[in-house]
């Protein structure tokens, strides 16, 4: 029974969130979401003007969701930066041990659109990622990485999504595991470098 109290908009994004993980953004029609949603596919047309519109609505109600669970994942590890932030694979090795797990919507949605870069899907899939990049950026900035933060956020980005294609190239979540070991080694070496740097500086105490 769908729920008549949920607003329209939200209930056909949350449709077609749930057929686009089940069946990717190709395989699955208007009308199949319109169905889910409960409405007409004139209903479906009001709120989005078109499907591409709908599926970067999708893209973008799924940026903040995904960078707030990784903030909390972060927030709730133990130890330094290093191993907070390896905490986010570590997170993401124990959800891809689930049947259901299928990487991430952002990267899967970017190969099926691959031939469309201006598509506003991937748009809002780069955008996403720019911000998950940028938080680490800062993260690594506070903690004492000088010109190395935006660089070093770059490198895990690469582990990260690295690590999403190998994993459901694999089917093997230990893939996730091992980058949460390389990130940790990776932090820890950079930031030591960055503060002995910083220690050799001239007024340095």
């Amino acid at each position: 029974m769908k729920d008549s109290s949920q607003p329209t908009r939200e209930r056909i994004l949350q449709a077609a969130g749930k057929l686009f993980h089940q069946s990717g953004i190709r395989a699955i029609s208007v009308d199949a979401i319109a169905d889910k949603a409960g409405v007409t596919k004139r209903t479906l047309y009001y709120h989005f003007r078109s499907k591409d519109d709908l599926i970067a609505a999708h893209l973008q109600a799924r940026d903040e969701p995904n960078l707030a669970l990784f903030k909390r994942w972060f927030e709730e590890a133990d130890g330094d930066i290093a191993e907070r932030v390896a905490g986010i694979f570590r997170h993401l090795a124990q959800s891809a041990r689930s049947a259901k797990w299928k990487g991430c919507g952002f990267l899967r949605t970017s190969v099926e659109l691959i031939n469309l870069p201006g598509h506003p899907a991937l748009v809002a899939a780069r955008a996403h990622k720019r911000r998950v990049e940028d938080w680490l950026g800062s993260i690594f900035s506070e903690a004492g990485a000088g010109g190395d933060a935006l660089p070093l956020a770059r490198q895990i980005m690469l582990l990260l999504d690295g690590s999403f294609a190998v994993v459901l190239l694999h089917r093997d979540p230990s893939y996730m595991d091992a980058a949460a070991d390389a990130v940790t080694r990776l932090i820890a070496e950079r930031l030591s470098d960055a503060r002995a740097n910083a220690s050799r500086l001239p007024g340095a105490a």
